[in-house]
């Protein structure tokens, strides 16, 4: 049913595991014996932080940051409101923020900059998807799965109105279902 108001497959579900698996090796090699925290931010980064911690072999925390900047349109508002922070600490802890998408990149950058003034000993995003075109401030990810072009996606994780997040790829949504 969901199906029918997508596009094409950006981003299959196997090419999602295999960059999950090729990214928590990384983490693995580059957090042991640190015991970072990895945040992620929902509800988008649900799915992918599922997929990817299963195959980071050292030891983490993990936590969630409810964050809104999209309030229910299709591209971001700029105005962002933590709804729900992380229950622990961050001075001298080395934090992972988890996203499943970097678009303008205001909400992470603001995160960031947030988190250092807490004086965590590290701050660095991995992002399953990437979309450079998008952006309005200066941020990039310390890890990306996939760079995406500028079309407007649903799937794991990834909604239009709360809607699509549970399909198990990433589809580029069609244009009449978001501009009726």
């Amino acid at each position: 049913m969901l199906e029918q108001n997508i596009k094409k497959v950006l981003v299959s579900h196997d090419e999602i595991v295999t960059a999950a698996q090729k990214l928590g090796a990384q983490l693995t090699g580059d957090y042991a014996g640190k015991n970072p925290i990895f945040v992620g931010i929902l509800k988008g980064s649900v799915p992918f932080m599922a997929e990817l911690i299963k195959h980071v072999d050292t030891h983490i925390e993990m936590d969630f940051m409810l964050v809104s900047s999209y309030h229910g349109g299709t591209s971001s508002s700029g105005v962002i409101h933590i709804i729900k922070d992380i229950d622990q600490d961050v001075a001298g802890r080395h934090i992972l923020f988890v996203e499943d998408i970097i678009d303008t990149g205001k909400t992470l950058k603001s995160l960031c900059e947030l988190f250092k003034e807490k004086k965590a000993a590290s701050v660095k995003i991995a992002t399953l998807l990437d979309k450079p075109e998008g952006r309005k401030v200066d941020i990039e990810a310390d890890y990306t799965c996939f760079t995406i072009p500028n079309e407007f996606v649903v799937g794991y994780g990834l909604d239009f109105d709360e809607n699509y997040r549970n399909l198990p790829y990433v589809g580029v949504l069609k244009e009449e279902v978001y501009t009726k």
